[in-house]
């Protein structure tokens, strides 16, 4: 115990009045001899052991949260309910032969009677994706489960993100964070993975030629349904070295063309259809749908496809539509309908269609406030000659996949409707706008510097830019698991350095 000593002096008094000064109360602590020299290595060692059990019991409880969860995982991923006997298709095991070439015919997918959910989506229309590349993926990812019996073939098992290719190479990311197995991706739809190339297409039975490995390396042919064959077709004409040839395409047959410029397997599509020869890619609509396939039957997407940009062509159609005295002239107002009518049709012409008036009166040589088909000829031409296509990039391809993924959502839902109700089966257009290419800029890194073009806008910066530009790719990857793994391989740049050793 502390003894505390007070020492006071009292004001003293006599009869000269003496003043004394003040002095105020002083305390001071002493320890006797013996006394312990106080509580803070006790405290402090109290203190350490309370954190380090909390430290402990957190540890512990994170082990069992984590050992839970996974757990619970197994639980809902392996089931035992085909333990006995897992359900399959004999036709899976043992496809029947067919097809022009006989080849075997995978009608049915191993997993196809598995469980009722499966089971149900083999009913539904079929959908084959050719390739893996960025409209493929923007497909996959816009689509809801249970719309299609979805399929996709590619000579990849994977996909990659092709903008940070430059950076593996120098390593600062590992190519393993740039690539996402495709089954995966699928995982969500339910959808079968093919690993092969599509070599060519039985328009009139609906097949699809593909071409892959068997178990043991051997390189075998098979067909892949589209959808299942009917008697339906589209008959169509077209001239050949001065001969008319009748042409047959079976309805309810949907193509994706992904990839890189004109594959062989794009050329035989061409070839097959009218007004695609000697093509340098397969021309598409504003709808993305293959001109001179049956509407609504065919697509391409991707970088072996180009959008039409011919204004010409639609000049007698345009004509029709918007002469509406018929008199072989239009005035301002038809002529402001044949605009919207060019808007619709090609999309890429409206940036070039905007002050239609001065257009209008450029054009109007004779000043009769009309056009006759000699002055709107010419007009169409040179605003045709100022359209470009669509760059052959990924942010094109992935666009596309995209409005093709969520307009064939739609589609499945109306004619799920129209089938009750007795209805025809919907078209594009009641769906679904035409496609518009929206550009979301250019972005480059040069050290810790980034560089941005945003459209007419440009931009260089520094430290702050670079993150930027980081934080842009990182939102674009298609999955969790990539963007971890990014996340992981800029820390350890960062930390370490680039990784620039070769096993």
């Amino acid at each position: 115990m502390l003894r505390v000593h007070r020492l006071s002096l009292a004001r003293l008094a006599s009869p000269s009045r003496i003043n004394v000064p003040r002095v105020h109360s002083v305390r001071f602590n002493s320890s006797l001899p013996g006394s312990s020299p106080g509580p803070e290595p006790f405290h402090r060692a109290k203190l350490a052991a309370r954190y380090t059990g909390l430290l402990a019991l957190s540890t512990i409880m994170g082990v069992v949260v984590v050992t839970t969860g996974i757990f619970i995982h197994d639980v809902f991923t392996y089931s035992e309910k085909h333990v006995d006997r897992v359900p399959v298709s004999p036709l899976a095991l043992h496809p029947e032969l067919g097809g022009s070439k006989n080849l075997p015919i995978a009608r049915v997918q191993v997993d196809d009677e598995q469980d009722e959910e499966n089971a149900k989506l083999a009913e539904k229309p079929k959908l084959v994706i050719v390739g893996g590349g960025w409209g493929a993926i923007g497909v996959l990812k816009t689509l809801h489960a249970g719309d299609y019996h979805v399929t996709v073939v590619s000579a990849e098992t994977f996909t990659t993100f092709t903008p940070l290719l430059p950076s593996a190479v120098v390593g600062t990311v590992q190519v393993r964070s740039l690539i996402e197995p495709i089954r995966k991706i699928i995982a969500r739809l339910r959808g079968h993975f093919v690993q092969g190339r599509a070599v060519d297409i039985d328009m009139k039975r609906r097949l699809l030629e593909v071409e892959t490995k068997t178990p043991d390396g051997k390189v075998t042919n098979i067909y892949i349904p589209v959808s299942e064959v009917s008697k339906d077709s589209v008959i169509y004409t077209s001239t050949e070295d001065g001969k008319t040839v009748k042409h047959t395409i079976p309805t309810n047959f949907v193509l994706w063309s992904t990839g890189i410029a004109m594959n062989p397997f794009s050329k035989r599509v061409t070839d097959l259809l009218p007004n695609q020869v000697h093509k340098k890619a397969i021309v598409v609509d504003a709808h993305l749908r293959v001109k001179g396939a049956p509407l609504g039957e065919v697509y391409a997407i991707g970088d072996s496809a180009t959008v039409e940009t011919s204004v010409v062509s639609h000049f007698m159609d345009l004509v029709d539509e918007a002469d509406k005295d018929k008199n072989g002239k239009i005035d301002f107002e038809e002529w402001k309908f044949m605009v919207g009518r060019i808007k619709s049709r090609i999309p890429m012409a409206e940036d070039h269609l905007v002050e239609i008036r001065s257009l209008f009166d450029l054009y109007d040589k004779d000043k009769d406030n009309s056009l006759s088909l000699n002055e709107l000829l010419p007009l169409l031409q040179d605003v045709e000659k100022r359209l470009t296509s669509l760059p052959a990039t990924a942010q094109v391809a992935s666009q596309q996949g995209k409005y093709i993924g969520s307009k064939l959502h739609k589609l499945a839902r109306k004619a799920a409707t129209a089938s009750i109700n007795n209805l025809p089966p919907p078209q594009d257009e009641e769906v679904s706008k035409p496609f518009r290419y929206l550009h979301l800029g250019s972005l480059a890194y040069i050290g810790n510097a980034a560089v941005f073009d945003l459209g007419g806008y440009s931009l260089m910066g520094g430290l702050a830019a670079m993150y930027a530009w980081r934080s842009v790719y990182w939102n674009e990857q298609v999955s969790i698991r990539t963007r971890g793994l990014l996340m992981v391989d800029w820390i350890v740049r960062g930390v370490w350095g680039r990784d620039l050793s070769r096993l």
